[in-house]
């Protein structure tokens, strides 16, 4: 471009903002790069059907098949579009349809009792980054107390809902694509720090340490580190081991003093969130069997016999998280969290209680198994025919045909649909998350009954009911009243490790204890899944 050409611009009417841009990428692209917020759980791939937005001004190519098919019923207006294939143009006038809500979060766990041998003065940070949500907790070192906390959805979300979304990222745009990704938790992070000072009057350079618990590749986005190595076989990560710098060189604003200490990753798919959890539940002390599950987009899974830890990763997708699910969305205010079907209806349980707007994980779960308890889902997977139903029967009017599609008719107005796809999505994350479970279990020479307990952890975990974890069949009835809510254990093993030195050194030795097994070259492991996919029976 010669010196003096102006650039193109898009003005996003509903934000009153007006985003710069240079021919070459899609509408999606130029409002991410613009900051612009639009779902986009597949970055861009054109498979979810999730970014749309509404053009009110420009004239645009009209929708092909593929975008057709993925607008669906809900859009009938020709000018609702998918941003990712839509190409921009100079003087486009559009509006986001994406409502930020306020979302459901979990930023606390069990806390074992361990001895504090770190009384320095000042205040500390312990940090929990996950892939799709961010929590913080601001301590007085002194003390060990902590006097604030904050959290918010990573802001991360802009380059794609998943790890591989966002490695895929840093493919697509090399060096910029690092630092993207980089500059966008630094700043997440340091609006959180301004928040938890400006609430508690603290001074930042009184912030002695942060300490920071994450998946391996938000480990490696943070430091600036390329997390591409872990895109492809044989996904070595670069960065294993604990880190301990100054904070300000990953772009924190702190103190010159503030240090920065990460915890250690196991590979690149087990990674510090998950060492912690197993250190918070004592798993390498533990007598008996114990079975340790962070349920999110991958299910990461720690088994202890006797102190012996194996652990493995499967990749569950991002249904569980309410993605890739037709009527999706995040645990936030208008969210189905819960369904009961009866003879005399469907009862909803919303978050927030507000008007129904979508489906989030544990809603997605508990409709899947009220389905297969009312036999309108088949173990297979499959929905029945609504021709083998008497138009008497309650359930006759819940099944809508979609051309030869069968669909289950959730809500009325908004019509909130689960289709025969959705119920897919969920089988092959209970599928993935199950035969992990039997693959390390068939590796230690245990079976599901030899389980003393089975420890729940995470933000997502904490919203799953025990019924709903049974009843679609991620956990065997083998473990029904063995389950334990352990909550947000990263969290927890952040702080343990900001209040001692003593458990970094057990932490750091931890991680290298734990063995990893990967599933792929697991014996057997085609027929476990296979065998893993059927949902349970209700009699």
């Amino acid at each position: 471009m010669d010196v003096g050409d102006k650039l193109s611009e898009i003005y996003v009417k509903n934000l009153d903002k007006t985003v710069p841009f240079e021919e070459g990428e899609s509408l999606l692209a130029v409002l991410v790069a613009g900051g612009v917020f639009v779902d986009n759980p597949c970055n861009g791939k054109g498979t979810c059907g999730k970014c749309r937005i509404k053009v009110l001004e420009g004239e645009i190519e009209e929708a092909d098949e593929n975008e057709k098919k993925l607008l669906k019923k809900d859009d009938p207006d020709r000018h609702i579009r998918l941003a990712c294939m839509v190409d921009p143009i100079d003087g486009m006038v559009v509006e986001t349809l994406h409502k930020e809500r306020k979302h459901q979060f979990t930023t606390s766990g069990w806390m074992p009792d361990f001895e504090i041998d770190r009384r320095e003065s000042g205040y500390g940070l312990s940090v929990d980054i996950g892939t799709t949500t961010v929590a913080v907790g601001l301590v007085d070192l002194t003390s060990g107390e902590q006097i604030d906390e904050a959290s918010m959805i990573n802001p991360q979300k802009i380059y794609g809902l998943d790890v591989l979304t966002r490695i895929s990222y840093e493919y697509e745009h090399g060096e910029d694509g690092i630092r993207d990704l980089q500059e966008s938790i630094v700043s997440g992070l340091n609006a959180m720090i301004d928040e938890l000072v400006f609430e508690t009057e603290i001074d930042k350079d009184d912030i002695a340490e942060i300490c920071i618990a994450a998946n391996c590749t938000m480990t490696h986005l943070l430091l600036g580190v390329d997390a591409r190595p872990m895109g492809k076989y044989p996904y070595v990560p670069e960065v294993k081991d604990a880190v301990y710098i100054e904070a300000r060189r990953v772009g924190l604003d702190v103190g010159e003093d503030t240090m920065l200490y990460c915890l250690p990753q196991v590979s690149a798919f087990i990674g510090a969130d998950i060492v912690a959890g197993a250190y918070v539940c004592n798993m390498e002390k533990e007598t008996g069997n114990t079975l340790f599950i962070d349920i999110g987009t991958n299910g990461e899974i720690v088994l202890a016999k006797d102190g012996e830890l194996l652990c493995c990763s499967c990749a569950a997708g991002p249904a569980l998280e309410g993605m890739n699910i037709s009527s999706g969305m995040r645990a936030a205010e208008g969210a189905i969290e819960d369904v009961v079907i009866s003879e005399d209806g469907i009862e909803l349980k919303v978050i927030g209680d507000a008007e129904p707007v979508g489906l989030c994980g544990s809603g997605i779960l508990a409709i899947v198994k009220e389905l297969l308890r009312h036999k309108i889902v088949t173990s297979r997977g499959g929905f029945i025919k609504k021709d083998s139903l008497d138009e008497e029967d309650y359930r006759y009017d819940y099944i809508k045909l979609n051309g030869r599609k069968r669909e289950f008719i959730l809500n009325e107005d908004p019509e909130i649909l689960v289709t025969q796809s959705d119920v897919r999505q969920v089988q092959l994350a209970k599928g993935a998350i199950l035969s992990g479970f039997v693959a390390l279990l068939n590796k230690a020479g245990l079976e599901m009954k030899d389980l003393d307990k089975v420890l729940i952890a995470g933000q997502f975990g904490a919203h799953l009911p025990e019924a709903s974890l049974i009843g679609v069949g991620i956990l065997p009835r083998d473990v029904e009243n063995k389950l334990v809510y352990v909550g947000n254990s990263s969290k927890t093993g952040a702080y343990m490790c900001l209040m001692s030195e003593r458990v970094r050194r057990e932490i750091e030795h931890l991680a290298k204890k734990m063995h990893y097994v990967e599933l792929a070259v697991t014996d057997d492991y085609e027929k476990i899944f296979r065998d893993s996919m059927l949902f349970p029976t209700f009699e």
